[in-house]
């Protein structure tokens, strides 16, 4: 697996507040979407998510969004080394996701930029 960069993973109550922090520390654009009931906001290495805590309590299970070049080489490769995949392979607004418990217990979305 080929993994291209981490994205750390931020729960605010004001997205807009929040936004321009990151923008203003990072010097990027946000980059906006929503999944499901959580409207999200892609600023440089950051997710910041914001919604119902309903939704949000199970996104914060998650430690980090990782970059990888192949979803479907990362379940192989995971999937060797014992890993269980709990959510995914799906398509998501920007590539395709898949949500992977480690040996260990920690919990960890693996991305692409391919098209689902």
């Amino acid at each position: 697996m080929n993994i291209l960069g981490t994205s750390l993973r931020v729960c605010v109550d004001d997205l807009q507040a929040a936004v321009a922090v990151y923008e203003r520390l990072t010097g990027a654009e946000a980059l906006r979407f929503r999944r499901g009931g959580v409207e999200v906001a892609a600023v440089g290495c950051f997710f910041l998510m914001s919604g119902p805590e309903k939704e949000l309590s199970i996104l914060r299970k998650i430690t980090a969004t990782i970059a990888v070049t192949d979803v479907d080489e990362a379940v192989t490769d995971l999937t060797a080394v014992g890993a269980d995949i709990i959510a995914g392979p799906l398509p998501t607004p920007i590539g395709r996701n898949v949500v992977a418990r480690h040996p260990d217990g920690s919990v960890f979305e693996y991305v692409d930029r391919k098209a689902g």
